[in-house]
């Protein structure tokens, strides 16, 4: 009964338009709803809405270390439970634009990930600009999407460095269609705020200049890809005050120490915060499964305080002093596939020397100002993947981490008990 009366009003409402309108062709009344019905699918076809959730349970050596396995651990815990990214990703695209937003939901919040419009010109299709909040282009490691990575976690020369991995700014990209033999070659160029992703503003006049140039090619069989690339960054951070430590020498009683620069100019002046890197990825499609190679050298100029060489990503101005310390570090990792089943092996290597001027047993001496932040950290990854379905990821990953040690430097007289071992499910939509 309830069906049929919804049926006469329907059939009095369309009855009592109708004759107020005047009469209409059938065939006109159909083929208009079909072409808005036909725009409304284009339109749905352009966007696209994606993400993952990472849940994840880890066991940490001792209770309250320092991580950057996912972040250090609470002063009484050495295992907990965490979702360690819930991402939802809504993103449009047409023939020469595109916008993403990207947001991250957690236990600790909700953050802003990416969000930035792409446009490309319409003549060859070759140059492009980004501009909004996005992933720096300057390491691989950094651009490349948490839910593709073979590993739990970014390296800790990477985290350091380029915390966050997105950036304020704007870009330029070069890279010839696909129908072009130059399509191998990529070229890209931005300016960006250089205060990272969590600043509400950015907090001195500087800007950072990232530029890279690349080359990526598949073999005709598609068998073998491989892809190398330069990448140079070029920025700087304002002094919080006068007293600016760039310059290690050996004072008259043979100890290595800082040697202050406190000329009243360096007051709100800039500190450079220069990089240089090289990437490399090749990918092997053999008889014994798919074969990953990987890795990255940076190497440069890095900016922080006494205690910590991180870049900026608060969004609050310096305020103490400034030290800038020559830095090196890399990673290799081999991610194999066992045959064509859905198991994947990974041995990763990473090390991170935030001070190359200076040896272990020299930090910590008095007088010297060395202090944790100059101690160099290598670590060993192990780790087994199950892909499940397309969907369904499990990852089992161990981190064996040593640090230098120094008689010198209460705490790093001997190698900290900071491995993690981590146990994570993935599920990708």
């Amino acid at each position: 009964m309830k069906k049929l009366a919804v049926f006469i009003i329907l059939f009095i409402q369309f009855s009592l338009l109708g004759a107020q309108e005047g009469p209409k062709d059938p065939i006109d009344t159909l083929t208009v709803a079909f072409n808005k019905l036909q725009s409304d699918l284009s339109l749905l076809k352009k966007i696209k809405i994606s993400g993952y959730i990472q849940a994840q349970y880890q066991i940490a050596d001792s209770a309250g270390i320092a991580s950057f396995a996912g972040g250090n651990f609470p002063a009484t815990v050495d295992n907990r439970f965490d979702v360690r990214r819930g991402r939802i990703k809504v993103a449009y695209e047409s023939r020469l634009t595109q916008s993403v937003l990207q947001i991250d939901v957690t236990q600790r919040g909700v953050a802003i990930k990416d969000a930035f419009m792409k446009l490309t010109e319409p003549y060859k299709n070759a140059l492009s600009l980004t501009a909004g909040m996005f992933s720096r282009p300057i390491s691989f490691e950094c651009e490349y999407s948490s839910s593709l990575r073979e590993t739990p976690e970014r390296t800790r020369m990477v985290q350091t460095l380029l915390p966050g991995e997105r950036e304020l700014g704007a870009k330029l990209s070069f890279q010839a269609p696909k129908t072009s033999k130059w399509n191998i070659l990529k070229i890209e160029a931005g300016l960006f705020n250089g205060s990272g992703p969590s600043a509400a503003n950015d907090f001195d006049k500087y800007k950072d200049f990232i530029g890279n140039i690349g080359i990526n090619k598949t073999s005709k069989n598609e068998k073998v890809n491989y892809a190398f690339r330069l990448s140079y960054y070029n920025g700087g951070v304002k002094q919080g005050n006068k007293f600016v430590y760039s310059e290690i020498e050996n004072s008259p009683s043979g100890i290595k120490s800082w040697v202050v620069d406190s000329t009243s100019s360096n007051l709100n002046g800039k500190a450079k915060r220069e990089y240089m890197g090289l990437d490399y990825q090749l990918n092997l499609d053999g008889p014994m499964g798919i074969t990953a190679f990987r890795g990255e050298f940076l190497m440069g100029d890095q900016v922080g305080t006494a205690s910590s060489s991180t870049s900026p990503n608060s969004g609050t101005a310096p305020t103490g002093d400034t030290y800038i310390r020559p830095f090196n570090g890399a990673y290799l990792m081999l991610a194999q596939n066992i045959l064509q089943s859905k198991h994947q092996l990974v041995v990763k290597f990473d090390f991170y020397d935030p001070n190359t001027k200076v040896k272990s047993d020299e930090i910590g001496k008095a007088g010297s100002k060395l202090t944790a932040a100059d101690i160099k950290y290598t670590t060993i990854g192990l780790g087994w993947n199950y892909r499940m379905t397309s969907n369904v990821k499990f990852m089992a990953y161990y981190d064996l981490v040593t640090n230098e040690k120094s008689a010198n430097l209460a705490g790093f007289t001997k190698d900290l008990k900071d491995n993690v071992l981590t146990l994570r499910l993935q599920y990708k939509f």
